[in-house]
């Protein structure tokens, strides 16, 4: 695996079931291509959903920090929140952010595939 190390922006929601979910993976898509993927250090924007239809995740991918923060900096916050409050306005079933402060992460570690490991 690389040594990447990267910066994410990990925003998690519950919702009320699977039709929801779809919903707002494809709202918030709409939102990463509309307002976000053209920054500098933007890598891509990943959307999980629960097997039990009740979490999306979306993992935010960015070079750096200092991207990150360039973005926070420069874009329309405003005109990008905005979207966002329309978007989940516009859902049929209902979403709600499980996020406690800011959702920023760097990468710490990660574990590739490769052959078993035997104890010595």
């Amino acid at each position: 695996m690389s040594a990447d190390s990267g910066f994410y922006s990990i925003i998690d929601y519950t919702v009320d079931g699977p039709a929801t979910q779809q919903e707002l993976v494809d709202a918030f898509a709409e939102i990463q291509e509309r307002w976000v993927r053209f920054y500098p250090g933007y890598r891509s924007a990943r959307f999980l959903v629960s097997l039990d239809g009740t979490r999306v995740y979306n993992i935010v991918h960015w070079e750096s920090e200092a991207d990150f923060r360039h973005f926070e900096a420069t874009s329309d916050t405003e005109g990008r929140m905005a979207a966002i409050a329309k978007a989940l306005e516009g859902l049929s079933g209902t979403a709600e952010p499980r996020m406690s402060g800011a959702p920023r992460y760097r990468l710490a570690r990660e574990v590739g595939p490769g052959p078993r490991r035997t104890e010595a």
